[in-house]
């Protein structure tokens, strides 16, 4: 009999897959994964909502998806709920109110929009406190990033960052762009980078005529503060089909490999979740 997949691993593959551009509409459209995420949301391991809310950040990148995902039962009242949950984390919170903003303004004139984003925002900062005022976004250039096995080995290291909200992959330019909270130091990622022993981060800054530069981090390691409530992410054994240079497997490239995961989620939530 066949080992059933647990939430976490289907949630994890779904982000993965959520991470490549060419899958996304192709996730929203499906029957069963977008209202899945939605009660990924209201589960009771912290790791699995901040999973679902990396992968419907993924999604809302996607114009083309923010319509449906706004008007697909549940999705707001979700976010709302995670906002306000006073167990949630904060970088939780955090990545919670940016896809409520992002999906809240989808079709609003442009004053309204500014002034619900502004009031959405005020709202997370009074859950998170006085010193997680706003997020900030760090871009960083990464060398020896350049197969999945390294993606997977970076992505576990910024996982473990407490602060850390959210993180997007650029594989073709070897670059990953970082949502922090506004107290945590690129310094610290580029430690944890480091610690891989494989590859080493820079910043990438524009100067004054808007040219991109790369900017050295120092080698003095910074000390780190650990993410203890995320257990470690999927072996590498079990993540998506290895391309080079791919974020992460195409649905429907291989039958092995995003499409027969796809259907493994859909399944897996149909059976979890309407029956």
């Amino acid at each position: 009999m066949n080992e059933e997949p647990d939430a976490l691993s289907v949630v994890n593959q779904l982000r993965d897959l959520a991470a490549d551009p060419l899958n996304r509409r192709a996730i929203v459209q499906d029957q069963g994964c977008l209202p899945g995420l939605i009660l990924f949301m209201d589960h009771p391991n912290p790791p699995v909502v901040h999973s679902a809310l990396l992968a419907l950040r993924y999604l809302a990148e996607c114009r083309a998806n923010r319509e449906k995902m706004k008007g697909e039962l549940g999705m707001m009242l979700s976010l709302q709920n995670v906002i306000q949950k006073s167990t949630t984390p904060g970088e939780t919170k955090l990545l919670a109110s940016e896809i409520y903003d992002i999906l809240q303004s989808s079709n609003m004139a442009d004053g309204d929009s500014f002034n619900e984003m502004n009031s959405r925002r005020r709202k997370a900062q009074f859950f998170l406190g006085t010193t997680n005022k706003r997020a900030k976004t760090v871009v960083l250039h990464i060398d020896g990033l350049d197969d999945t096995s390294r993606r997977n080995l970076c992505e576990e290291a910024l996982l473990k960052i407490k602060g850390v909200i959210s993180f997007t992959f650029q594989m073709a330019v070897q670059r990953c762009v970082v949502r922090i909270r506004s107290d945590l130091k690129a310094e610290a990622l580029a430690s944890a980078i480091a610690s891989t022993k494989v590859m080493k981060a820079q910043q990438v800054v524009k100067s004054e005529s808007g040219e991109e530069m790369l900017v050295p981090f120092q080698d003095t390691p910074v000390e780190v503060e650990q993410n203890t409530e995320l257990p470690d992410y999927l072996p590498e054994d079990e993540s998506p089909t290895k391309e080079q240079d791919k974020t992460v497997s195409r649905v429907g490239s291989h039958p092995e490999g995003g499409a027969s995961w796809l259907s493994t989620a859909a399944n897996f939530l149909s059976r979890s979740f309407y029956w």
